[in-house]
């Protein structure tokens, strides 16, 4: 089965991963994030982003602060405007680490099965 030391692991990267799995599990924020990606290296603010949904403004920027916690995108100050840019590079290795060691429990637990199989 899972060892312990591979199971510390797993809960550290799991805990890594809660605020991602938090902050991209609402609908709309999931929206806002492809907006800011499909807004490209300039960004977007705040009033675009408002013009592209029908949640207020007050709403798009309580998403938007959840999303910038997160970490998954961050504020670029230009002039009087915030323009929001993603920023998953970090916290896609941090995804991909964690689908890696699971693939790795997986392909082990198979073999496991397969070995108890032929015995």
């Amino acid at each position: 089965m899972i060892e312990k030391e591979q199971m510390l692991h797993f809960l550290k990267t799991f805990n890594t991963c809660t605020p991602l799995f938090i902050a991209l599990g609402d609908k709309y924020r999931q929206q806002l994030v492809l907006d800011i990606i499909n807004a490209g290296k300039e960004g977007i603010n705040v009033t675009n982003l408002t013009a592209r949904t029908k949640l207020s403004r007050p709403a798009i920027s309580h998403h938007l602060k959840i999303l910038k916690n997160a970490e998954i995108i961050y504020p670029d100050k230009i002039g009087t405007q915030i323009f929001y840019k993603i920023n998953v590079n970090e916290k896609l290795t941090v995804l991909r680490d964690l689908i890696d060691s699971v693939q790795i429990v997986v392909n082990r637990l198979e073999q496991f099965e397969e070995k108890e199989k032929t015995e």
